[in-house]
Formats: structure tokens, sequence, C-alpha cells
């Protein structure tokens, strides 16, 4: 005869204390993982990537990163969420394992995000590069692209005449774009007006640097990049630490709750022989 196991609840005011901050923690964090999922799942379907004739390039579709973002940490949170509440077991232990292995995967794409320096730069140099070539084609890599330029105040990845590489703004093209940068390397792309003006890099890259430092920004992203990385390098040091401290104290919170859900469930069983 089989007997049904009864779920015990924990009694203690320390226990109660840690299924209330592991369920309020990953229920915060399940919002915000599926808000990020509405958000690549919105810019998708707006820009109807999923027709006939846009499904070979989706892979390469920046949203993707937030629907995978979002599915991967809403999945998680609410496995933690649920486990908490239900007491479950299997939850909480699937919750742990998974969250020491995406904290051990950060610690060592930092190790190697540290010492690959040379080849995280031309890693970004591709990419940008590449950003470059489909910067009339893709509105979110143009989105991307001109924001970049625009806040870090660069044109190009190394220089303006990287441009070049563009069949649009390359010098050998037709059309009024030959030979031209995106307004966003402008230095002042709405000439003290108030709507973008979107000729005012049109014929930049026939001019010398010493004239059209006075209408684009010379200067590459990359190197914005990079000053820009050691300007606010305490700033990210403190963040990353503050994430993986939370997510450490997830995974202590979530193990503690794990080993006291089983040693009652053991002493349960034990008064239920006895008796």
């Amino acid at each position: 005869m089989f007997l049904r196991p009864q779920t015990h609840t924990i009694s203690s005011l320390t226990d109660c204390l840690l299924k209330f901050v592991l369920f309020s923690s990953n229920l915060l964090f399940t919002a915000l993982g599926l808000a990020t999922l509405g958000l690549g799942l919105w810019g998708l379907f707006n820009k109807e990537s999923f027709t006939q004739e846009k499904l070979d390039s989706i892979g390469t579709d920046p949203m993707l990163l937030f629907v995978f973002l979002g599915l991967v940490l809403s999945l998680l949170c609410l496995t933690g969420c649920v486990g908490a509440v239900r007491e479950n077991c299997c939850l909480l232990r699937t919750f742990s394992v998974v969250l020491l292995f995406l904290v051990a995967a950060q610690v060592l794409a930092a190790i190697v995000a540290y010492s690959l320096q040379g080849q995280i730069t031309n890693l970004l140099r591709t990419g940008m590069l590449n950003a470059m070539v489909r910067y009339q084609d893709d509105l979110d890599l143009r989105f991307i692209t001109d924001e970049i330029q625009t806040g870090l105040q660069c044109c190009g990845a190394d220089n303006y005449r990287d441009w070049q590489i563009n069949s649009y703004f390359n010098c050998s093209a037709p059309g009024i774009q030959a030979c031209s940068v995106p307004p966003s390397c402008c230095v002042d792309p709405l000439e003290n007006g108030t709507v973008w003006n979107s000729q005012c890099g049109v014929g930049a890259q026939l001019l010398d640097e010493f004239s059209a430092q006075s209408v684009i920004f010379l200067g590459g992203c990359l190197g914005s990049i990079s000053r820009w990385i050691e300007q606010h390098s305490g700033l990210i040091g403190t963040v990353a630490i503050v994430l993986l401290g939370v997510q450490l104290i997830m995974l202590i919170v979530a193990t503690r709750l794990l080993d006291n859900i089983q040693w009652n469930r053991t002493q349960a069983q034990q008064r239920m022989a006895r008796s």
C-alpha cells in the first residue's frame, strides 16, 4: 500500500524568510524576463520578420537576442518561484544547478574577456563593419549604428573613411550618397534646427581631415568604445559584482531552503514511522 507524500510547511521564521526572499526576487526577475521576451517578439512581429522573404535573414536579427534572454530568464526564475511556493525539491534543485552553471559561465566569460582583449576588439571591428555593410538594409543595425555614432561622437569603425565599405556610400556608387557618411556622423545633424538633416554627410569622404572635422566626427567608434569602457570601468565592475552577488545569494538561499525542506520531510517521515 502506497502512502501519498504530504507537504510539510516550514514553520521557523528563518525558513519562511528564505522562501519569501527566493520567491519575491524570482518573481521580480520573471517579470523582467517576460518584458524582455515581449520586447523581442514585438520587434520581430512589428518588422514582419516571419514573412517568407525575411525568414532567411532572421538568424541575424538582433531581436532574437532579446527573445532568447527573456525566455531563459523567465523560465529559470519561474522555476525558482514555483519551487519556493510549492516546496518542490525537483524544481529547486533544477533552479540551483542551472543558476550555478550560469554563475560559473559568467565568471569564465569575464576571465576570457580580460585575457583575450585583442581578439574581442577584432570581433567588435568585424561586427561593426558588417553592420555598416547592411546599414541601409537592416533597420535594427541602422538604429544601433546611429545610436553608437551619435552617443560616442564617432564615425565608422576606425575612422570615417570606413564607410567606403557600404555599397551606397562608396565613392564609385551612383546617386547622391556616393562618398558620403550617415547623418549620425555629423557634428550638428540638426544644423541648428529641429529636423534631422539626412544630407548633412553628403560628400564628406571627399574632404580632407582638416575640412571634414567641422562637419563630421573623424574618430572611429572602436577607439571611442575603448575610452568609454576605461572611463566607466569602476561603474561596470560595481554593477557586475552586484549582479553576481545577487545570483550567489539566490543560489545560497535556494540551497538552504532545499536542505531545510528535505530535513523537515525526513523528520516527518520518522515521526510517522514511530507512530
